[in-house]
């Protein structure tokens, strides 16, 4: 069962309760170093997460959008996969836990290993999926955990890897993702749907390839990217709904945000292939759908279908930024 709703609904009320009695000073002082600290392009060894108040601010600014574009992310892998149920996942770097949220959301059951080098991190993370009421959730084990070149990992079905990378060095980076590549069936790396998100999505794409995995998603194939260096970056969006928390902590006043990301799902099972991804957001014109795709044959091309093609145009004008392309057969 998908509990994706009332999870994001648990996942704001627990938030919600969290900065309560917090002062609206401190949090935003916290929120400014955490945006300058996340901005900046130098890797860094040491935890960001310094206190409480930092983690309690982190989490109100950053968990809704890591929570939406992970489940994105899980939802391409439960199409790509849609007979296979994790038993076992371990969240690397997870923090206070919105891909653990998102698991919850995606699967019944999967036993949740949290790993983390900073405590306050993880002592809040387990404070929020206790008070979640979700079984998946208040069953996780936390962990304090140097993510970096000497990390181990244990077998597990499913590694998800979500805005990590770009706090490490290369070395640390590359090693990261050879260990989940040996340790899981499935991998999910997600990062900032920026450029350099997406150099550092293609190089983890190279090493998962090169480990034996095949890719499941975004892309149709697991041959090199189509798209030149330096020339365009493969990302995604997810619609992120803010609550009045929300908005006061980010400054901003609409009710929504999108939250662009790059990502990679590899499998060490056959995923279900796909014939193309849309890439962009759909043009809708008159009579017709513009889709800029990425194909199985290593192609990007550009899609019109107009009303003449009947359902197929139906299908277009309700096919999203990310989705596969045809809709698979078995889609309302």
């Amino acid at each position: 069962m998908n509990a994706t709703l009332p999870t994001a609904e648990a996942l704001r009320a627990a938030l919600a309760g969290l900065l309560d009695g917090l002062p609206p000073k401190q949090a935003t002082q916290a929120v400014d170093r955490l945006i300058a600290n996340y901005r900046g392009t130098t890797p860094t060894d040491t935890p960001l997460l310094r206190d409480r108040s930092d983690v309690a601010a982190y989490a109100a600014y950053r968990m809704p959008a890591t929570f939406e574009a992970v489940r994105s992310v899980l939802d391409a892998l439960r199409d790509a996969a849609p007979d296979w149920t994790p038993a076992t996942h371990t969240d690397v770097g997870g923090g206070t836990g919105a891909a653990v949220w998102a698991v919850a959301g995606a699967w019944d059951g999967p036993r949740t290993t949290v790993l983390d080098w900073a405590e306050p991190a993880l002592a809040l993370g387990r404070e929020l999926a206790g008070a979640s009421g979700l079984p998946g959730l208040r069953t996780a084990e936390w962990q304090r955990a140097r993510i970096g070149k000497d990390l181990v990992l244990d077998a597990t079905d499913l590694v998800t890897v979500s805005y990590v990378l770009n706090e490490l060095t290369p070395e640390a980076r590359n090693a990261l993702v050879d260990t989940a590549a040996r340790a899981a069936q499935a991998v999910v790396i997600v990062e900032a749907g920026t450029p350099d998100g997406y150099a550092r999505v293609i190089e983890a794409r190279d090493r998962l390839i090169a480990a034996g995995l095949t890719v499941a998603a975004p892309c149709p194939h697991s041959d090199a990217c189509p798209i030149e260096p330096g020339a365009d970056w493969c990302h995604f969006s997810a619609r992120v709904s803010r609550s009045s928390l929300h908005r006061k902590v980010k400054g901003g006043s609409l009710p929504y945000e999108d939250e662009k990301f790059s990502y990679v799902v590899a499998t060490r099972f056959t995923p279900r292939p796909v014939e193309a991804r849309v890439t962009r957001r759909p043009q809708i014109r008159k009579g017709q759908v513009l889709l800029e795709l990425c194909t199985r044959d290593e192609a990007l091309q550009r899609a019109t279908v107009t009303k003449r093609h009947g359902a197929l145009y139906r299908a277009a004008r309700d096919t999203d930024w990310g989705d596969a392309w045809p809709p698979p057969e078995d889609t309302p």
